[in-house]
């Protein structure tokens, strides 16, 4: 397997030096499952929106509680046995609802409560992985190379993040070993076959991750003795005001991210016709345009400034807002295409989001970077934060999740043309 050698940590590594990285990404990405599995979910056990959110926010929630611990966790035993035991849990989570399916009778209580651990799961090990995988990069690339390295993990992420929802509708319309029915909004039943097949292949793929990853060899820099301390890293967090805004840009990435993926079926299928395992492609829409914006980013935020990168974001990150606020406010027959469009724009616009403040933190502060990256990931607290209030607020119409969503939009455009904010001396 590779080793990580000086010259990679100079920034001259090939991409095959860093595979088993990479494919830690993909690893990454079961993580936006939640949003497809949530539909699904909500549909067999007949929850109401603002219950069915619950799942997302138990995924989320756990990066407050062990991000920054994590952070103190990687300057003892390393970046790279940090991802190690992050894949271990993933794979838990992945385990446990084929158990729920295998074991239990259908729609029973048992079979969601394994569902709802899993989700648990889920969100603990990949705080571990997000906080641990991300520096990890910085050994093999540095300087102002970081921000397109980091976009070019998110490219491979989001190819899990689109199958997720393609294998889930595949089982659901063709594997008809474990089928349950339910009756839709218009009254009419619904056969569903085994959407849960998602966990099994991801399963199989998260098994071949932990083998090339432990495989492999990467020198990177000895942990710090555990001089790094929790109450150190909120210290930064609260006196430093680059660093705040930095995690409040990666909250309103990931609340947008986590929301529009859970949110957008319901709102085509409240204004529509669709069907819940049609109106699940807006999912696949959105993480299409998210890997075409992250492959994008990962060529152009080479070339033009992190300041100019934010500012396209911002831009069309509100330009999808306002396109799903036109198409939920038509009263009667809102043109498709413009919801469509509303989901292109914003999977585009929100990819390179997350890269943009992350590597803005850690080339602020490369002299804490573990602590750096514990911070601000656990702004993905944005991923339990968002998709509750959006349910909430979409309970007296869609609009209302949507003006939730674009307060993240807004934020990012805001900090975009203010770009002076980020700009300063360390505190």
């Amino acid at each position: 397997m590779s080793t990580a050698t000086t010259t990679a940590k100079s920034g001259n590594a090939g991409f095959a030096k860093i595979l088993p990285v990479m494919f830690a990404f993909f690893v990454m990405g079961f993580v936006d499952l939640v949003g497809t599995a949530t539909n699904y979910v909500k549909a067999e056990f007949e929850l109401a929106d603002g219950t069915a959110n619950l799942f997302t926010t138990m995924v989320f929630f756990w990066f407050l509680i062990f991000s920054v611990p994590t952070g103190v966790l990687m300057n003892r035993i390393g970046r790279r046995k940090t991802v190690l035991w992050s894949i271990l849990v993933t794979l838990v989570a992945m385990a446990l609802p084929i158990v729920a399916y295998l074991l239990f009778p259908m729609k029973s209580t048992a079979q969601l409560v394994l569902i709802v651990i899993s989700f648990a799961f889920l969100g603990i090990g990949n705080t571990l992985m997000q906080v641990s995988l991300n520096p990890l990069l910085t050994v093999f690339v540095k300087g102002d190379k970081l921000a397109s390295t980091l976009t070019t993990g998110q490219f491979v992420k989001a190819f899990a993040s689109l199958f997720a929802p393609w294998i889930a509708q595949w089982g659901a319309n063709s594997i008809h070993a474990y089928t349950y029915t339910y009756v839709d909004a218009k009254g009419q039943t619904v056969e569903v076959g085994m959407w849960w097949i998602l966990f099994v292949i991801y399963f199989a793929v998260g098994i071949l991750g932990y083998i090339l990853l432990a495989f492999d060899k990467i020198d990177e820099p000895a942990p710090d003795a555990g001089t790094t301390t929790i109450g150190k890293c909120f210290k930064l967090l609260f006196s430093d005001r680059i660093i705040m805004l930095c995690f409040l840009g990666i909250v309103a990435h990931v609340g947008v991210d986590v929301g529009i993926n859970a949110q957008a079926p319901r709102i085509l299928m409240e204004h529509t016709d669709i069907a819940l395992t049609v109106a699940t492609n807006a999912t696949m829409v959105y993480f299409i345009a998210r890997m075409i914006g992250c492959f994008t980013g990962g060529i152009v935020l080479q070339k033009i400034s992190n300041k100019l990168g934010m500012r396209i974001c911002g831009v069309i990150m509100t330009l999808s807002a306002i396109c799903f606020a036109i198409f939920a406010l038509t009263p009667t027959n809102p043109p498709q295409w413009l919801f469509w469009t509303a989901v292109a724009l914003v999977g585009f616009g929100n990819s390179n989001v997350f890269s943009l403040f992350l590597s803005h933190a850690l080339m602020y502060r490369p002299d804490r970077q573990n602590e750096v990256s514990g911070l601000m990931l656990m702004g993905l607290i944005g991923g339990a934060i968002f998709p509750p209030v959006m349910g909430a607020a979409a309970g007296a119409g869609q609009i209302g999740g949507i003006l939730v969503m674009a307060i993240g939009c807004v934020y990012v455009l805001v900090v975009g043309f203010a770009y002076k904010v980020l700009e300063g001396r360390k505190a």
